[in-house]
This record gives C-alpha cells, structure tokens and sequence, in this order.
C-alpha cells in the first residue's frame, strides 16, 4: 500500500475517532456545569449532580449493545460502512441535543428527550470504536502496529481537548448567557464536523484482514455467538484490562471540575484548562507510546502504567488539597497526560492481537464497550457517591483508582505479548488439558 493510501486510512481513523469522542464529551463536562440545574432540577443540588451523571452513566450502557450491532455489521458487511453508520448516528443525537428546550420550558420531558439523545449517542460510539482501530491495526505492517493501533487512540483526547476548548471559551461569557444559549454552541458546531469526517472516509477501502474474510467466506453467521463460544476468555481480559484505562480517566478528566471547584474552590475554567492541557500532553506521548511499544512490547508499557496509577492515586489527591492553581495543574498533567497514556496507547492494539480476524470486531468491541460500562461511565457515579458516603473525604476515591489497577493487573496476568508475530498468523491453540483444539488466527 502506497504511504499516501497508508495516511490516509490513519487520517480517516483519527479524524473519524474525534469527532465521535468530542461528541461524547460534551456531554460529560456539561453534565456537570449545566444539566444538574436546567435538566435535572432538584431541591438539593447534589441529588441534580448525581443525575445528572447517572445519565452520563446510562450511555455506557447501551454501548455494549450499540457494540454488539455494529461489530456485527462490521464482522459481516465490512469495517467502513459500520463506520459510516455509528459516525452518522452520533452526530444527529449530539446536534438535537443542542437544540433541547430545558425542563423550565417543557418539564419533565426535557430531561427524557436527554436521556433518549445521550443512550443513542451511547449506540454510536458502541460501535465507532472497534471499527476506527481495525481501520489502523489491520493495515499496518508488522513493526508498526502499535504506531498504527495508537493512533485513533489520540482520538479519545483529541476530542476531549476539542470539547473541553469549545466550552472554555463559552464560559467565558457571562453565567445567563452561558446557561441560556451558550453551552449550545459546541453541540451544534458538531454537525460541521461529523460531515468533514464523512467526507474522509469516502473512499477507504476494506481491510485486508477483512478482505480475506470474504475471500475465504470464513465469517461465522453470527459473530456474536461464536465470539462468546470460542473467545469468551479473551473477552474477560479484555474488559478487565480496560478497567484502569477508563475509570481513572473519567476521574482525572470529569469529575475533577465539580471536586475541585465544589471541594477545593478552583473556578470552572481553571479546572477545564488544567483539563485541557492534560490531555494536549498525553495527545502528543500516545503515539510516542504506540512506536515504543513496537519495541518493547504492548505489555510491559500497560503493566508500567498501572502501576503508575497505583503510585499516584493518594499524591494526587495530596496535589489538589494544595489549593493552588499550580499544584491542581501538575496533578492533572501527571494523572490524565503522563501515566495514562502508556495505558491507552497500547490498549487497542493489544486487544486486536487476541482476537482471529473473522470476529475480531466483535470481540475488541465486546471487551471495550462491556469494560467501559462496568468501570468508565460509573466511575464519576461512584466517585461523587463516595464523597457524600464519608464526608466528602477522597481516600475512598483514592482506593477505588487503585482498585482498577489491581483489577486490571490481574487480567493481562496471562496475556501472551504477540508484538512480533503477524496480526493473522496461524497458531496452534491448546485447550485446558494441554490438547490441540483448533488452528486459530492470531
């Protein structure tokens, strides 16, 4: 494949991967500016706050049965037109929501119609996920399959800095003009991008992995069933392992603006801008991360990282208490720029490396989407419950960062780094007592 071709399909993987997580995040950070107060209306603004992140939570899951339809059309129809679909489905949820009247205008509908967008929102990036990675990691040669795997990676926080710039400069406006039109913006805006991200993928042709599928009409019936009968281990890893790449982040990522403003006294752009630069950071070392990991293996960079996260959950806790601007930005950068990046860069190319290539849609995006439910979308939930259980103390949110670790630790315990063999190379698989089962592609 020609280098032109070659970035091109990184581009249409990064581009695509964006503007589906910008999307996404929006949600996230105005949950907690505006959506406890004009959607979720309550006497006690805590209980709006908690709403209003159990419907951020909600999203996550429906994502696993987003993942499931999806990865199904892609493991039988193809990689590119799944990805046409889940972009285009995120990006009418995400615009309509701009548009929303609040529950000052039509009462209890507002909040329904919100929960509706975000659970559809929740069914298009079920799906963009395994799809944008295969795009990658099924092109790349060999000794570049982490570079390749990274990339759409740095769409997670490509579209977090997106998100977290567009509202920066809204919340410059004054509070009423914020709260009446100006959290809209973004929302709106997206539309522009989703059809920019259209127009790149015009034009990729499928994977070869997929394209031998065809070829050898080696899809199962149904990718689902199959998925869960022969690779049901590999499923469990991979939701384990996605456990500390995806709680933390909304930690250091989300919840962060209403604990350092609620509990420490930061102002809300000081706390996005801390955000923002975090993630510019781990933007620019994600790929850095993917090329070492052609190196050193996908592994040791993931085990590295979660230890990390181990080391850092109390001093980052420490940092924030410090009251300064200063100290609030170093643990940011530390938390979400530094240590998870390793994590997320070896992530999806480590899980495209377990799974043989007739149902390898279908299992990353098991693995992903079911990891994230269980770990990503609760994890502001859980952190904010936490500090309303034990008087607003952070050692319990402390221990639960940790958790994930340990968590995940335990699930690549046995994974076999496959950084130097081809992605579809056959290899003999032995079941439980030792014996030869089946020729499995790897």
């Amino acid at each position: 494949m020609k280098d032109k071709d070659m970035r091109r399909v990184l581009i249409a993987s990064l581009v695509g991967s964006s503007i589906e997580w910008f999307d996404y995040f929006l949600y996230g950070t105005v949950a907690a500016l505006v959506f406890n107060t004009m959607f979720f209306v309550a006497e006690d603004p805590s209980i709006g706050l908690i709403l209003a992140y159990a419907s951020f939570a909600l999203s996550f899951f429906i994502r696993p049965l987003g993942g499931v339809i999806f990865s199904h059309i892609g493991d039988r129809i193809g990689r590119k037109k799944t990805l046409v679909l889940t972009l285009s489905l995120m990006g009418i949820a995400t615009f309509a929501m701009g548009l929303l009247p609040t529950y000052y205008a039509i009462g209890i509908w507002a909040p329904i119609l919100l929960i509706t967008l975000r659970l559809i929102q929740g069914l298009g990036i079920g799906g963009e996920w395994g799809g944008a990675m295969l795009l990658a990691v099924e092109y790349a040669p060999k000794d570049q399959r982490g570079f390749f795997g990274s990339v759409p990676q740095m769409g997670v926080t490509i579209g977090m800095v997106l998100g977290t710039l567009a509202l920066s400069v809204m919340t410059l406006l004054p509070e009423d003009a914020f709260m009446s039109w100006g959290w809209r913006v973004p929302f709106l805006l997206s539309a522009l991008l989703v059809i920019f991200g259209l127009w790149i993928r015009k034009g990729i042709e499928e994977t070869p992995s997929f394209k031998k599928v065809q070829a050898e009409g080696s899809a199962p019936k149904v990718p689902l069933v199959h998925t869960l009968k022969h690779h049901w281990r590999e499923v469990l890893i991979a939701v384990g392992a996605k456990v500390v790449e995806t709680a933390p982040f909304y930690i250091f990522g989300t919840f962060v603006v209403s604990y350092a403003t609620s509990n420490v006294g930061h102002t809300n752009s000081e706390v996005l801008n801390a955000v923002m630069v975090a993630t510019i950071i781990t933007t620019i070392l994600i790929p850095i991360m993917g090329k070492l990991s052609d190196k050193v293996g996908r592994k040791p960079l993931y085990i590295w990282g979660a230890v990390g996260m181990i080391l850092f959950a109390f001093p980052y806790f420490w940092m924030l208490h410090e009251g300064s601007n200063i100290m609030m930005f170093l643990a940011t950068i530390i938390g979400l720029g530094v240590i998870w990046a390793p994590i997320t860069a070896v992530l999806g190319t480590m899980f495209s490396e377990i799974f043989s290539a007739e149902v390898r849609y279908t299992g990353i995006t098991l693995g992903y989407q079911i990891g994230a439910a269980a770990a990503g979308g609760t994890a502001p939930l859980i952190a904010t419950a936490l500090l309303m259980q034990f008087n607003n103390s952070y050692v319990p949110v402390a221990l639960y960062i940790i958790f994930t670790a340990v968590v995940s630790l335990v699930a690549i315990w046995a994974v076999r780094d496959r950084s130097n063999q081809q992605l579809d190379e056959e290899t003999e698989v032995l079941d439980a007592k030792g014996k030869l089962t089946e020729k499995q592609l790897v």
